[in-house]
């Protein structure tokens, strides 16, 4: 017997509330750019309240419980994450660029050998 992970739809509420949040962001922006005569701060309060807006209608629908549990997921998935020392990266860049100009010398070395065979042994256009 399978397991397969069965999507529900959603409901059409829910759809209606990810459509208001959108607009409450679409409003927030279109009044910060409406209010350009007004100060500075009263242009970004029209942008934060409308981002608040929109984040509280989406926090009610389902897609954005999901979206909610999906960045707590990433948040602790990334507090795993165990970067390099200052030396294992100098050590790991210093073995790339190594690579790279061997690379360079080997593609660069190629690149003579087939010139001379094809432009002065075959073709005889001596330079």
């Amino acid at each position: 017997m399978s397991n397969h992970p069965v999507e529900t739809v959603s409901a059409s509420g829910d759809k209606i509330k990810v459509a208001l949040a959108i607009g409450a962001v679409i409003a927030g922006v279109v009044g910060f750019y409406f209010l350009s005569d007004k100060s500075a701060v009263v242009r970004a309060a029209a942008l934060v309240v409308g981002l608040l807006v929109a984040i509280a209608v989406a926090w009610t629908s389902q897609p954005g419980r999901d979206f909610l549990g999906f960045a707590k997921e990433s948040v602790r998935e990334a507090k795993k994450v165990v970067w390099p020392t200052r030396k294992e990266a100098m050590q790991i860049t210093a073995v790339v660029f190594g690579f790279v100009l061997i690379m360079a010398l080997f593609l660069w070395g190629t690149d003579k050998i087939l010139e001379f065979v094809l432009y002065d042994l075959i073709l005889g256009w001596k330079k």
